[in-house]
């Protein structure tokens, strides 16, 4: 189980500060991220906005006791990621730097669920022992 916490908080924590750096420059508009999004043909205004959207994904797979929203910022940064990686190969530019992207988030998700089943079980074990048989 430390093990697991470990992995998580770990790629976890390099995943969402990788984002949030994303997210501040974003909703800053930054004048390196509006000069990458007009290179990948992007109006200026969808950035504040996409830099937002980050930064709650980012809160929501933070904060414990919500699994439906962490699903779901899970399924945006897996969104966010894909898209940018099409966007990218689609302007001639290399990809090769989003696998380390893609390995966070997997590594992150896989050990968010692995870590919610041993809680769940946990807690399984803890009601069944104090059931009297």
């Amino acid at each position: 189980m430390k093990k697991l916490s470990i992995a998580y908080w770990i790629s976890t924590g390099l995943l969402t500060a990788l984002m949030l750096f994303s997210a501040i420059t974003n909703i800053l508009s930054h004048p390196d991220a509006v000069t990458l999004f007009n290179h990948l043909g992007y109006p200026d205004y969808i950035i504040p906005f996409i830099g937002v959207a980050k930064l709650l994904g980012v809160i929501a797979i933070l904060v414990p006791g919500f699994p439906r929203i962490t699903e779901w910022a899970y399924a945006g940064f897996a969104i966010d990621l894909t898209g940018a990686m099409y966007s990218t190969f689609s302007v001639g530019n290399p990809v090769s730097s989003f696998l380390i992207f893609y390995l966070l988030l997997f590594g992150s998700y896989f050990c968010y669920h692995k870590k919610q089943n041993s809680e769940t079980s946990s807690d399984r074990e803890v009601i069944n022992s104090k059931i009297p048989v």
